[in-house]
């Protein structure tokens, strides 16, 4: 059975199409009116897809990407009709997904060989960090796992109130200082809680204050480093959430957080509430950072794992 069939039920599945509904509207109808009529993809054709891209957030870089690639396959065959071009262009965009070490989970997984297995969130205010981190530990509170969350970010109450809220919800346990003390002292002291608790899992929330690059460089990299005094080897991911609905933005927030820590994973939330989904394929292709999850809605059960088919086949549906 494949990844699709076991994970993407016909509930997730109507999810995700709904979720991408903006985004396909505007990329993909768009590329559809262009090909209207025409009996054959020519120069003039690609010279439209291409601004068609770039006006979508897919971003200067990622577009002659896909159109020299598209092109390559015209010179090769010569002619292609609209049923053909969608084809190749799936295909093309899945290439450039994979080509960023993005993995097709099956489920909510991790290395178990970790325990606890430390994974700390960062992204600026207002990118729906806080609540990911609460969908997460349902996903993972569901399969059995015992989840701590870790309050860092303690600059602001209401980031300590809503983790907090989140930690009741799921019925999880949840590790904080207060507010205005240090970061790097709460994240240990959270990774030494879950030790003790002999948790599965410790996800650790963190400031999202853009200052300027060194100061978060500084602050992330006390924190990482903390963490790795009280447990070697971790924090064992970094993950990145931006909010498509933000478009090229995202990638310029991207940018400074990659150069400040060692991102290692992407979660991009809210593309249900955007037609810039074209962003997920410049991010992914600029940076080179796998996707693990994607926020199609707002309720608990629609963060949903990244699946580079599935994803693309919902854009080109219909």
């Amino acid at each position: 059975m494949s990844i699709f069939k076991k994970y993407f039920t016909k509930d997730k599945k109507e999810d995700l199409d709904k979720g991408l509904e903006k985004t396909k509207k505007s990329i993909f109808g768009k590329i559809a009116n262009a090909v209207a009529g025409k009996s054959k993809v020519d120069e003039s054709f690609l010279d439209e897809l291409e601004g068609i891209l770039i006006s979508s957030d897919v971003g200067l870089d990622t577009t002659v990407k896909i159109i020299e690639r598209l092109e390559a396959k015209v010179a090769e065959v010569k002619y292609l009709n609209t049923s053909e071009l969608n084809s190749i262009l799936k295909r093309v965009i899945v290439d450039i997904l994979a080509e960023n070490n993005t993995e097709d989970l099956e489920d909510f997984v991790y290395p178990d060989y970790h325990r606890p297995y430390v994974l700390l969130v960062v992204g600026v205010n207002g990118v729906g960090k806080t609540t990911t981190i609460g969908k997460l530990a349902y996903q993972y509170k569901k399969r059995g796992k015992k989840v701590v969350l870790g309050a860092a970010d303690t600059f602001r109450a209401a980031a300590v109130d809503q983790l907090k809220i989140w930690a009741d919800r799921n019925e999880v346990q949840f590790f904080s200082k207060g507010m205005n003390t240090d970061p790097a002292a709460v994240a240990y002291e959270a990774v030494q809680y879950a030790m003790n608790e002999d948790a599965h899992i410790c996800i650790i929330d963190t400031a999202g204050r853009l200052h300027t690059k060194k100061h978060l460089m500084d602050e992330l990299t006390k924190i990482k480093n903390s963490i790795n005094k009280k447990l070697p080897g971790a924090p064992h991911e970094v993950m990145l959430v931006l909010d498509a609905t933000t478009g090229q933005n995202a990638v310029e927030q991207a940018t400074k957080f990659t150069e400040a820590t060692d991102v290692t994973s992407l979660a991009m939330t809210k593309l249900d509430g955007s037609a810039k989904g074209g962003v997920v394929l410049s991010i992914s292709d600029q940076f080179k950072i796998p996707i693990k999850y994607i926020g199609v809605g707002e309720g608990i059960e629609q963060l949903q794992i990244f699946n580079k088919a599935s994803f693309v086949d919902s854009l080109f549906d219909g």
